[in-house]
């Protein structure tokens, strides 16, 4: 097995601060802008799952799994066209990848760079940027991330990234109401614009300078954790 990276040493702490293996083999439930999701992974195997109702009440499932992409209407599956299995999957994935954070940064398709030690609001970081690999990184492989880990606690408090559709631009995001259920740590984010051509390694240097503005909260609700036994 090839050597760990500084970098990828690093985020691998983070994980074990926030939950090591049980990400692997539990059951994760939660409600995000009103919709309901559901994690599900062990080990090798996994089901992401979305439900809500469409604009005539119908009961709609997303269900993204080994097995590909399948959409339910009243319990029964309904035709979807590549490109829509494609959107659907990715909107999915978002939500999961940021919830979960930081266990999917031990992905495949992640490339991990440490930028070095900082701090940020006083306190002691590590910095590490993430990119991904086109294969295995969805359609937004071309984004690039940043992440502030606290050098004692190993937590995740603060990310930045920079996306290219809709016109492109950054976000700044910064953790609180942190909360361990089950032993996985969760937490919601106070989340941040910059301008649009601002590199997203400077924001953390812009939210000490209050240049920042401050756009939404980003809560999770209603988390319920099963641990799977193994």
């Amino acid at each position: 097995m090839a050597e760990r990276s500084p970098a990828e040493k690093i985020i691998d702490q983070a994980v074990e601060a926030h939950g090591g293996k049980r990400y692997q083999h539990a059951r994760i439930d939660f409600d995000f802008r009103g919709t309901h999701y559901q994690y599900f992974q062990d080990g090798g195997q996994y089901r992401y799952q979305r439900s809500f109702s469409d604009s005539l009440g119908n009961p709609i499932q997303d269900i993204l799994s080994n097995e590909g992409f399948v959409r339910q209407q009243n319990g029964k599956p309904v035709a979807v066209s590549e490109e829509w299995k494609t959107r659907y999957s990715n909107s999915i994935n978002s939500v999961i990848y940021f919830v979960m954070l930081p266990f999917k940064l031990q992905d495949p398709a992640v490339q991990a760079e440490y930028l070095g030690k900082t701090t940020l609001n006083g306190q002691a970081y590590d910095k590490v940027k993430v990119s991904f690999l086109a294969e295995g990184g969805g359609d937004d492989y071309s984004d690039k991330y940043i992440y502030w880990i606290h050098r004692d606690k190993k937590t995740l408090d603060y990310l930045a990234y920079s996306y290219e559709v809709e016109e492109g631009g950054t976000r700044f995001r910064e953790a609180f109401n942190p909360q361990v259920i089950e032993g996985i740590r969760f937490a919601d984010y106070n989340n941040y614009a910059g301008k649009k051509d601002t590199p997203v390694e400077e924001m953390d240097q812009l939210f000490e300078a209050g240049k920042l503005e401050k756009l939404s909260e980003i809560i999770t609700e209603n988390i319920q954790v099963e641990l799977l036994k193994q």
